[in-house]
């Protein structure tokens, strides 16, 4: 898009006080804020240190070469118009023309509302005359963008109308807000009395003056409406969001009210004589950016839109870019660039979103709050390596792998979390070592996962594996066999898939800490998966029946007790003692269904 400068649209004198009037708000009618940036600098957003600033698009015509929607324009269908001019004898006379969309010469279309001003050659638009359209008239002009509007023009190649009025829409048109009215009878016309006040309280109120109006009206007039004169904060535009708010629009409409007759609306060969006529329709302003962009551009849909800076983003530069909500959005100012500050993240984590608890609490200075925190960090800054993991001291906290598993031991740590600074494991009694994988000093190991380490005693006693049991002879061990039938399933009161842990001898027995992984059976005692204990005679291991071997898998099925022996599961020759393979599982499962029929 492409906008005339405004000073090439309205006379010097009136740019000079609307100039004046945003200079003090850091504004000015050259374009850009109140020094020479664009001379000295690429990017006027941010000064020769790279440090950000203020910065605001061209002040231009945002009217010219817009498209203007008119209610009513001459030549749709051909028709006469006259001119009224004062004759040699001095009495007023008609010159007649006729007006023809179909002919160039002839036609007045609203596309001269807005093209090239030239006073030499002006281009008007032109209404139907009075005699065949009612006084209502409306312009409409789509400014396609929210800007920020200094003043509203009209220049008449007509005599200016009696009574017209200026609206503004923020929303594409769906609503409307009164911005000026103009009328020789303010209170009759609009309800509104030509001597309100404004002040602080009533900025955004629609005044009426009959200044326009009560001049004799001539060809040529302008009517010149400036939203910044007699407002209040007009001197305090960056502190002022009423004024900002009042300024700002997207749309403008014009609406003549009323004719100046000159009282010769009752003769009928002096209607055709009377009708609207504009040669410039000029808006100016600023593309609305909030001050964090230099200029406006279009988008890949043809959409104007801001060229946002200071990290800022939308089409008004109205919100923070993703990832940059350390601090809340605001509007930018001569003393403050208010730029959106990125999140804290250290290189762990691709989205944030603003608390404004945690930034109140931190004295206003940061409120970016990270998530889904990656390479196993975690904390409102991704600064701490989350639980089962601790920071590798060598490494900076944005290394990707500054957070190592901490890896403590299955059998000598309490527990799999550990000290997310040191590493440390929590260790059972008697055991030592970052991952708990040694014995303290005074500690021997033993074969207990329950009590992996114990206390060296003075004299230790040495252990000797038991022989056979004299005149007791090793049979043949039949509890090694790879298949079970139903009838042997249902005769045996267990059935389980167990890791053999540990092992230790008592008396006439060994006894086995296993870790029980799947229940298929259980008797009277309810079986639960983890670790228990599994008795087996001493005899039958001399005699390897069954074969039990440390930190293997084996299915067993077997009794709960053994006639004189002690309370729990026993395993002895008659048992089945198989070492697991992954296809038992399946086959297992196909043994329980029928042991349901069967037992």
């Amino acid at each position: 898009m492409v906008h005339q400068r405004a000073s090439d649209r309205i006379p010097s004198l009136f740019l000079l006080t609307l100039g004046l009037i945003y200079v003090a708000s850091g504004y000015n009618s050259l374009g850009g804020s109140s020094s020479v940036l664009h001379q000295v600098h690429k990017d006027p957003c941010y000064d020769e240190n790279g440090n950000p600033r203020k910065c605001i698009p061209e002040f231009v015509n945002a009217a010219f070469g817009m498209a203007v929607r008119a209610s009513s324009t001459c030549g749709e269908p051909p028709s006469r118009y006259c001119v009224m001019s004062d004759g040699s004898g001095g009495e007023r006379e008609r010159v007649c023309f006729i007006c023809d969309a179909t002919h160039p010469k002839r036609h007045h279309p609203p596309e001269f509302l807005t093209d090239l001003n030239n006073p030499n050659n002006l281009t008007c638009w032109q209404s139907e005359p009075y005699v065949q359209h009612p006084n209502n008239v409306t312009l409409h002009l789509a400014l396609g963008k929210r800007f920020e509007l200094t003043y509203v023009s009209l220049q008449f190649c007509s005599a200016r109308p009696d009574s017209m009025a200026i609206y503004k829409s923020q929303d594409y048109g769906k609503s409307w807000q009164p911005y000026q009215y103009y009328s020789s009878q303010c209170r009759k016309m609009y309800g509104v009395s030509n001597r309100a006040v404004i002040t602080k309280q009533n900025e955004q109120e629609a005044l009426c003056t009959d200044s326009e109006s009560s001049i004799e009206p001539t060809t040529g007039g302008r009517v010149s409406f400036s939203t910044m004169d007699g407002r209040p904060s007009g001197y305090e535009f960056d502190t002022s969001p009423v004024l900002q708010d009042w300024v700002t629009a997207t749309d403008i409409r014009v609406v003549f009210n009323r004719l100046n007759t000159f009282g010769d609306e009752q003769e009928d060969m002096a209607r055709d004589s009377y009708y609207y006529s504009v040669s410039d329709f000029a808006v100016g302003g600023r593309c609305k950016c909030n001050g964090h962009a230099s200029r406006c551009i279009q988008n890949k849909e043809g959409k104007l839109q801001c060229d946002c800076r200071h990290n800022t983003a939308g089409a008004e530069c109205d919100k923070c870019k993703p990832f940059h909500y350390d601090r809340p959005w605001a509007r930018a100012t001569e003393k403050e660039a208010n730029e959106c500050v990125p999140c804290n993240c250290n290189l762990h984590a691709r989205k944030c979103r603003f608390n404004n608890e945690l930034y109140d609490l931190s004295g206003r200075v940061s409120g970016g709050v990270c998530l889904k925190c990656r390479h196993f960090t975690a904390g409102r800054n991704c600064h701490y390596c989350k639980e089962g993991y601790y920071r590798d001291q060598s490494k900076a906290i944005t290394h990707r792998k500054v957070c190592k598993a901490c890896e403590c031991h299955l059998v000598g740590a309490s527990g799999t979390v550990c000290n997310q600074t040191t590493g440390q494991c929590p260790c059972k009694d008697g055991v030592a070592g970052l991952t708990c994988n040694r014995c303290a000093k005074g500690y021997t190991q033993t074969r207990s996962p329950i009590v992996p380490c114990a206390k060296t005693t003075p004299e230790p006693v040495e252990r000797t594996t038991p022989e056979p049991s004299a005149g007791k002879e090793c049979k043949k061990c039949k509890g090694d066999k790879r298949s079970v039938s139903v009838s042997k399933y249902c005769k045996k009161d267990y059935a389980v898939q167990a890791q053999i842990l540990s092992r230790e001898q008592t008396g006439e027995w060994f006894k086995f800490t296993i870790n029980v992984m799947t229940v298929y059976k259980h008797g009277q005692k309810k079986l639960k998966r983890g670790d228990q204990l599994l008795y087996v005679p001493v005899n039958d291991i001399n005699c390897k029946c069954p074969k039990l071997r440390l930190g293997k898998n084996y299915l067993i099925i077997g009794n709960e007790k053994k006639s004189g022996g002690p309370n729990g599961l026993v395993a002895d020759g008659k048992s089945y003692v198989i070492p697991w393979r992954d296809d038992w599982s399946r086959r297992m499962r196909k043994l329980q269904r029928k042991a349901r029929k069967s037992c």
